[in-house]
């Protein structure tokens, strides 16, 4: 199997998992701090799925689905079954994964804005031509 259906196969595991994670992400104190982004991932994985949100590289869709998927998985570096520290590990992928999607999650928010008819809220600085 190549590297790209690889990442095809994760990004069409964690969009039909979302409720999963959504529940995951809920349920933990590690990741709770993390739902609002996490689900907002989720979300990225779902409309890039469902044909709806294309306008990311390719890339950006691999961590997504991949740290999603870690989430997901009951083989963890640290078993989540241990209290108290079983979720840090996932938590700590999530943090990474949206620290380096962290450009593209904002553009997705503000297509997500404008597709709900929300006004665009300003991010960044304002560069005067």
């Amino acid at each position: 199997m190549s590297e790209e259906q690889k990442f095809d196969q994760d990004i069409n595991k964690a969009a039909a998992n979302a409720d999963e994670i959504r529940s995951k992400f809920a349920r933990q104190r590690a990741l709770r701090s993390l739902m609002d982004n996490g689900m907002t991932m989720v979300g990225l994985v779902k409309d890039y799925v469902t044909g709806g949100y294309r306008e990311v590289p390719y890339w950006v869709m691999g961590v997504s689905a991949m740290a999603l998927v870690y989430v997901l998985s009951p083989l963890d570096v640290i078993p989540d079954v241990i209290p108290g520290v079983g979720y840090l590990d996932d938590a700590a992928v999530v943090a990474f994964a949206l620290k380096l999607v962290e450009k593209e999650l904002q553009r997705y928010k503000e297509w997500k804005e404008r597709q709900q008819g929300q006004p665009v809220k300003a991010t960044g600085k304002v560069v005067d031509v």
